[in-house]
C-alpha cells in the first residue's frame, strides 16, 4: 500500500498545483456569497476526482491489472501511451505560452464567475476535475498505479481517497484561507490568481514533462520486471 501512495503522490501533487482550478476557485471566493460558493466548488471537485479513479479502478479490477502481484502488461502499455501523450501535451503548452509582454487570455468563463450560483460554481469544480481532460488523464494514470499493485479492495480505496485529498490541496487552500482570515486573503490569493494566470503555460508543460516522464520510466520497469 505504501508503494502505491508514493507511486501516484506525484501525480497528485501535479493536479494540486494546476493553476486553472486554482484560479478558479480564487475568483469564486472573491465574488458575493464567495465562501458557500467556494465550499460548494471544492466538494464537487473532489466528487469528479474520485468518481474517475473509482470507474478506473472498477474497469482495471475487472480487466485483472495485476498478474501475482505484478503490473499486467496492458498496464504498463496504457501507462507508456499515457507518458507518450504528456510529453505532447508539455511540448503544446510551452510553444502556446504567451511570450514577455503579451497578455494571457482569460477564459469567458472565468469572467463570469461572479454571477455564478452556488450550484454553477459546484457544476465548474465538478467539471474542472471529473471531466477536464488533464485531470482525467492524470486521475486515470494514478488509478491504473493502484490497481497494478494487487491490492485488497479496502486498501485500494484507501489509497484512491488519500490521492484524491493530496490533489485537492490547490483548491483547499484558497478555501481555508479565505475562511480563517477573511477579508485578509483578498490580497494574497489575488496575488497568487494573478501570478499563476501569467505563469499557467509554463507550469503545464513543465508538469506534463515530469510526470510524462514519470509513467514512462514507470511503464519500462514494469516492462522489464
Amino acid at each position: 500500500m505504501g508503494q502505491a501512495l508514493g507511486n501516484v503522490l506525484p501525480l497528485a501533487i501535479a493536479i494540486a498545483i494546476f493553476p486553472v482550478p486554482i484560479i478558479a476557485v480564487v475568483l469564486v471566493l472573491g465574488s458575493p456569497d464567495g465562501s458557500a460558493k467556494g465550499l460548494g466548488f471544492v466538494l464537487a471537485w473532489l466528487v469528479g476526482l474520485g468518481a474517475v479513479g473509482a470507474l478506473v479502478l472498477l474497469f482495471a479490477g475487472a480487466l485483472d491489472a495485476s498478474e501475482s502481484g505484478e503490473p499486467a502488461t496492458w498496464v504498463n502499455v496504457v501507462l507508456l501511451a499515457l507518458g507518450v501523450l504528456l510529453l505532447v501535451l508539455a511540448a503544446n503548452q510551452w510553444r502556446g505560452r504567451p511570450r514577455m509582454g503579451e497578455e494571457t487570455p482569460v477564459p469567458g468563463w472565468m469572467r463570469a464567475i461572479d454571477q455564478f450560483t452556488i450550484a454553477k460554481a459546484a457544476g465548474a469544480g465538478f467539471v474542472l476535475s471529473g471531466l477536464n481532460p488533464k485531470n482525467v488523464l492524470l486521475t486515470a494514470a494514478a488509478a491504473a498505479e493502484i490497481a497494478e499493485r494487487g491490492l485488497r479492495a479496502g486498501e485500494q480505496a484507501a489509497v484512491l481517497v488519500a490521492f484524491v485529498l493530496i490533489a485537492s490541496v490547490g483548491v483547499l487552500t484558497p478555501l481555508v484561507l479565505t475562511l480563517v482570515l477573511g477579508d485578509r486573503s483578498h490580497a494574497l490569493l489575488e496575488g497568487l490568481r494573478g501570478w499563476m494566470a501569467r505563469y499557467n503555460a509554463a507550469i503545464m508543460s513543465v508538469l506534463f514533462l515530469l510526470i510524462g516522464a514519470k509513467l514512462i520510466g514507470d511503464a519500462i520497469s514494469g516492462f522489464s520486471g
